[in-house]
């Protein structure tokens, strides 16, 4: 009997197991399995999108708080920052907004508690200067002075104000640099006074200079001039952006610093500026800021949302070589003029030197005055030719149009600031001709260095081109 009801309830429980892993059950299986699934990603789905709006919604209340602080901080603020105060301004480029210096002199001249008002503009800071500048009055500017007072003065500026000690070459470079380009890099050993030898120009001027420190994801324009943001409506500015939209109002003389340049590529951050700066027209150097224009945008901002590059604002990239940087392409070295800060000037004892104001107009004016006075000599027009010839059947460099138009553009102006003729070929041909050496075989370059450096004491005379022979012997140490 035992043995008959152990055998029933062995039948019973095979059927019951028969029955949960049939085929039946286990589609049921699946079928329970997959509603499940579906149902976790949806409440997954739900629960982040919630969490996504919450997050977007306090964001959104904190931007709008933190605008409402920088605003109320701005208009507290920026009539101090109006008068003559000495200064740097220092952004980070991706928004940070400092104001700068202008034409009003009190608070109730800037801005007034019914003006607080910016009817909407997605442009607030761009369009303050729209409103300053409807009291605009031209100062007065110093007409009267040449280059080699230019030079004299800031040294002496620099020396007894600041206690910034340059050498007189390296003066006159930089200011026949601004006859060139639009480019500038200043290169050297930390510590040389590449960033500050653009702040003391910036005071001398008294006009601030404004420092970008280059960070190193930056790829593309809008890390420099802003973005429009389409959660707040409204355009994020950056100080550049500022300053350049400041310097199409008036004319001063404008310094940015591009601090560590090459900490990222500037082919990608920099890549519409450089193709905006080589149209020989002015005019047609106009920057993408916005797709179009909206009816309560900023005066200066054109039909189609473009900004025009000011005439008046000159950059300065400082650069480095180490590990922790890019190299600076052949593209952005044509473009720019190059500066080698390698070496601490004296100290001396300077005479009493004030800043001036110089127009942007005034100093163009007297570059070309310089570039018909102070021709290169058919002379050395002719040397130039040869070493070109030269060149070509020794290394396969070219000077080309562009270094051609450099040069006859750099040697009038740093002849008028009070160097010579053979200083400024030797000091342009090394940083634009045989820099290009870098690039060649080394061990070609060192087997020519004897035979290019006699040659060079044949054309110009023993020892008349130091830089160029040193550009070669540099080469030459390295390999």
């Amino acid at each position: 009997m035992q043995i008959l009801s152990a055998s029933r309830i062995g039948d019973a429980f095979e059927k019951v197991w028969n029955v949960l892993t049939g085929k039946a059950a286990l589609l049921t299986y699946a079928a329970i399995a997959f509603v499940l699934v579906v149902f976790l990603v949806v409440r997954i789905i739900y629960v982040e999108h919630r969490r996504a709006k919450e997050i977007a919604y306090r964001a959104s209340s904190e931007n709008i708080a933190t605008r409402d602080e920088t605003v109320k901080a701005v208009r507290d603020t920026i009539a101090d920052t109006m008068s003559a105060n000495p200064g740097i301004i220092v952004t980070n480029g991706g928004g940070g907004f400092i104001p700068t210096k202008g034409t009003a002199k009190n608070k109730s001249d800037v801005i007034s508690s019914s003006e607080t008002d910016t009817n909407g503009s997605r442009f607030y800071m761009l369009t303050e200067i729209d409103k300053e500048y409807e009291r605009y009055k031209r100062p007065a500017y110093n007409d009267e002075i040449g280059l080699k007072e230019v030079c004299e003065e800031f040294r002496n500026f620099s020396a007894g104000k600041l206690k910034l000690y340059y050498d007189i070459a390296d003066i006159r470079r930089f200011i026949g640099a601004l006859a060139v380009t639009k480019l500038i890099i200043l290169q050297g050993m930390s510590g040389t006074g590449k960033t500050s030898l653009a702040y003391a120009f910036g005071e001398f001027l008294d006009n601030k200079t404004v420092v970008v420190p280059i960070q190193p994801m930056w790829k593309e324009r809008t890390d420099l001039v802003g973005y429009y943001n389409e959660f707040t409506r409204r355009f994020n500015e950056t100080t550049l952006l500022y300053k350049m939209y400041e310097a199409n109002c008036n004319e001063e003389i404008y310094v940015t610093v591009l601090d560590e340049m090459n900490i990222a590529r500037v082919e990608y951050y920099f890549a519409e500026f450089l193709s905006l700066l080589e149209i020989p027209n002015p005019d047609g150097r106009n920057l993408d800021v916005v797709a179009d224009k909206w009816d309560d945008d900023p005066k200066l901002l054109q039909h189609n949302g473009k900004l025009r590059l000011p005439t008046n604002m000159w950059f300065v990239g400082t650069a480095n070589n180490d590990d922790s940087t890019f190299s600076i392409s052949d593209k952005v070295y044509d473009r720019a003029m190059v500066l080698n800060l390698d070496k601490k000037a004296v100290p001396f004892e300077a005479p009493d030197a004030h800043g001036i104001k110089l127009s942007s107009t005034h100093l163009e004016k007297l570059f070309e005055r310089a570039q018909r006075e102070y021709d290169l000599s058919d002379r050395n027009m002719r040397r130039i030719k040869k070493l070109d010839e030269y060149m070509i059947q020794t290394f396969h460099i070219t000077f080309g149009n562009r270094i051609m138009k450099q040069i006859r553009a750099y040697v009038p102006v740093l002849v008028a600031c009070g160097g010579t003729e053979l200083e400024a070929l030797d000091d342009i041909l090394s940083r634009k001709v045989f820099r290009k050496l870098e690039s060649k075989n080394p061990v070609y370059v060192k087997q020519m260095a004897d035979g290019v450096c006699g040659y060079l004491d044949e054309l110009f005379g023993e020892d008349k081109m130091p830089l160029c022979k040193e550009a070669i012997r540099l080469i030459e140490q390295n390999v």
